[in-house]
């Protein structure tokens, strides 16, 4: 007798179905793809977007600028403070005397004022300065890039403290139910009705905001949407049977909250994070834009539009700003209807 073959099938995950989802979803795939190849570049801005030179080399010895600062005398250059290394650059090709200068593919920095290359600014696009400068003479092409890593990163941190304080308490909520819930509903209904703009102004005019204190500021406003979630998610799981399973086999609160329940309960958390980092985008781009955002000279895509409505006719200053901040949130739209559909829980429910 022939031995029939037997074909093994391995069961795969909710979560692998999921993510199989998601890589179909081409538009939203291609999409999560840039938008986290453009972040990763932009932490490297400072080598390829900076006034600073990469490496000199003067007199037989290599130096590295971009990490340490080295006055403009050290290199032989007649001017007070750090060296110009474009002009140092443009001396030694001249000089051809064995010294070099590596700059970075785009040698300007999104600090540095121009005012003594480009005349009155702002100055509109040009060979050397793609999107022009602003009106402090600074490249514009270069604060985008900087803004980008500003904007995304201020997004995350906000997202990740926000929701690690929604989802905690939404989920205590949620599965001690009882009087616990009623006081602390009450709390949140009277913190979400305080106005967050006049908190922002009140804090700007004590102390000067920076990075760290608006994440900790918008936190304090962002974390109760997703607590309403997490609640209704918890009530739903609690009543199930692997829960009284849990607890019957004397698994503590923790252990059934953070081990069985909150697992399954999950789905409007991936789904709801990548609109809610545009809502976190667009919250920094208005504060900025009205002055209660991060201090000067950071680059801000707000600062930015706001400089382009004092200056009505530098064009380029609200052109480019508005396409750079309507491509990011439209990238992350896309990602964010991709994982709505990959986390839908009818996809792969069993009834179907």
């Amino acid at each position: 007798m022939k031995k029939e073959k037997i074909t093994e099938y391995k069961s795969e995950s909710v979560f692998r179905k999921r993510l199989r989802r998601f890589r179909s979803l081409k538009r939203g795939y291609y999409s999560f793809l840039i938008i986290v190849t453009l972040y990763v570049i932009s932490f490297f801005c400072p080598l390829l977007m900076n006034h600073k030179a990469l490496i000199v080399k003067y007199e037989g010895k290599l130096y590295f600028p971009a990490f340490k600062y080295h006055p403009g005398k050290f290199f032989g250059q007649d001017i007070y403070g750090e060296a110009n290394y474009r002009d140092l650059k443009g001396q030694f090709d001249v000089e051809r005397r064995g010294n070099w200068v590596l700059m970075p593919p785009y040698p300007y920095g999104p600090y540095e004022t121009l005012l003594d290359k480009t005349g009155e600014p702002p100055n509109p696009p040009s060979k050397d300065h793609w999107f022009g400068t602003d009106d402090r003479g600074r490249d514009v092409f270069v604060r985008l890039a900087y803004g980008f890593n500003v904007s995304i990163s201020f997004a995350i941190c906000v997202l990740v403290v926000a929701y690690s304080i929604g989802i905690t308490i939404g989920a205590s909520l949620g599965y001690f139910g009882g009087r616990f819930d009623i006081i602390f509903q009450r709390f949140i209904e009277i913190w979400s009705a305080m106005p967050f703009l006049y908190t922002v102004m009140i804090v700007a005019s004590i102390v000067l905001p920076n990075f760290g204190l608006l994440v900790l500021v918008l936190c304090l406003f962002r974390w109760m949407g997703m607590t309403y979630y997490m609640r209704g998610e918890f009530y739903r799981e609690k009543a199930k049977d692997y829960v009284q399973a849990a607890i019957a086999m004397g698994a503590t609160d923790r252990k059934v909250i953070f081990k069985h329940i909150l697992p399954n309960a999950l789905t409007p958390v991936i789904t709801f994070a990548p609109f809610n980092l545009v809502v976190f985008i667009g919250s920094l781009v208005g504060l900025d834009f009205l002055g209660f955002g991060l201090p000067p000279p950071t680059p801000s895509w707000g600062e930015l539009i706001r400089q382009g409505m004092a200056n009505i006719f530098s064009w380029w200053l609200v052109l480019f700003t508005f396409t750079a901040l309507f491509f990011t949130l439209i990238l992350v739209v896309f990602v964010g209807e991709a994982v709505r559909q990959a986390f839908d829980p009818r996809a792969f429910s069993r009834l179907r």
